[in-house]
């Protein structure tokens, strides 16, 4: 099958085509700006030329003068600062309605301005040869306010470009930034966490490296977060989700995945992994952690963590529901929402002894007094992943 133009408006793809619809543009190759005379010649102008290595798209090309980047101080929140005109001429190039500046962190992505309205985005660019890969996680999902879609993909003969809502930082930094986060504000994001997630579950998506720095500020506030980068999802094809391959990272992998050579249900473990997030939004700091990867599984594997003072009865329940190293005894994403904690209006107060002897039996199999301590030295160690 061959993969045409494509092109998806509005955050709508169709998941039954073969191919997406072409719009206006007949040939799909990045056309550069005009530029003075005596300016680098056409094919040197383009970042994302269709010949453009795709495994290293920006360390191919070198240029003979310093390559523009944001300013190491630019905070997430601040608006980009307006590029030098000669610079932008000599770096940015066109892509049908888009202007193609400065690639982000990584590589991969660059931000873009849309002429007609001057609307920034985002711009992932993917080989042509992992399109339907990269785009069948985006289809099969319905629109939903918590995950990222994309408002339009275009398509060359060797490289394809997915354009995305600018975002404003996620929940690492944060996270990084605020170390931990109050309860309230914690469970009104972590609300909209376990939402996206359970929507990715309902459609048949497990996400397989479910970690904080997935989970997006769509706006400068700071209080709306999407789920973004699906590229990594594994499409289910029925009501069975064993996996069998070890795709996570380090801090965030479950223990039935270290454990085991056999396959594993990828729904429970990402519902392990948003329990990982739970644990550092409200604590500063992962719940397993050391700077050997042994050690670190090791911890994984036991399961021991120490949950930190001051936490209410009803979050430290639903942590313990989480983190359980027994698959089949962790909650699902649907009944995430259904805990006490997560309710509209949830009352923070400080445990008492009997509080927390009640969260004790809800869950049973909290870590005990000497594997508690056991971690009580770790607490400090700088988040990562």
């Amino acid at each position: 099958m061959v993969l045409k133009h494509l092109a998806v408006k509005n955050n709508r793809m169709s998941a039954n085509s073969d191919h997406f619809l072409t719009p206006t543009l007949q040939q799909m190759r990045a056309t550069p700006l005009a530029t003075p005379a005596g300016s680098l010649s056409r094919k040197k102008q383009l970042e994302l030329d269709d010949n453009l290595d795709t495994e290293h798209p920006v360390q191919k090309r070198a240029r003979s003068g310093p390559q523009p980047r944001l300013p190491p101080c630019l905070l997430p929140l601040s608006p980009p600062p307006a590029p030098d005109r000669a610079t932008a001429v000599a770096t940015t190039s066109r892509l049908g309605p888009y202007v193609l500046l400065e690639p982000e962190e990584g590589g991969r992505a660059y931000r873009a301005l849309h002429c007609p309205t001057g609307t920034e985005y985002t711009c992932k660019v993917y080989p042509i040869h992992e399109a339907l890969a990269v785009l069948e996680p985006y289809a099969r999902l319905p629109p939903h306010k918590h995950v990222a879609q994309p408002t339009e993909v275009l398509a060359g003969t060797q490289l394809l470009y997915a354009f995305f809502t600018r975002t404003h930082g996620d929940m690492h930094s944060l996270v990084r930034s605020c170390r931990r986060i109050p309860e309230p504000e914690a469970a009104a994001l972590f609300r909209q966490m376990a939402t996206a997630l359970a929507h990715c579950h309902q459609h048949g998506l497990v996400l397989r490296d479910l970690k904080l720095c997935r989970f997006v500020f769509t706006d400068r506030e700071r209080k709306k977060l999407v789920l973004e980068n699906l590229e990594d999802a594994c499409v289910l094809t029925g009501p069975d989700d064993s996996l069998w391959d070890k795709h996570a990272c380090p801090a965030y992998v479950g223990p039935e995945i270290l454990s085991s050579r056999a396959s594993y249900s990828g729904k429970a473990a990402d519902v392990w992994s948003l329990g990982v997030a739970l644990f550092t939004m409200l604590a500063g700091h992962y719940p397993f952690q050391d700077s050997e990867p042994v050690l670190l599984f090791g911890k994984i594997r036991r399961g021991a963590y120490a949950l930190p003072a001051g936490l209410s009865a009803p979050a430290r329940c639903l942590v313990r529901c989480l983190l359980r190293r027994e698959p089949a005894e962790r909650l699902t994403a649907t009944g995430i929402l259904l805990h006490p904690w997560l309710q509209e209006d949830p009352i923070p107060s400080a445990p008492t002894r009997s509080h927390l002897w009640e969260a004790d039996q809800v869950v049973p199999d909290g870590p005990g007094p000497d594997e508690a301590r056991e971690e009580e030295g770790d607490r400090e160690v700088v988040l990562y992943g």
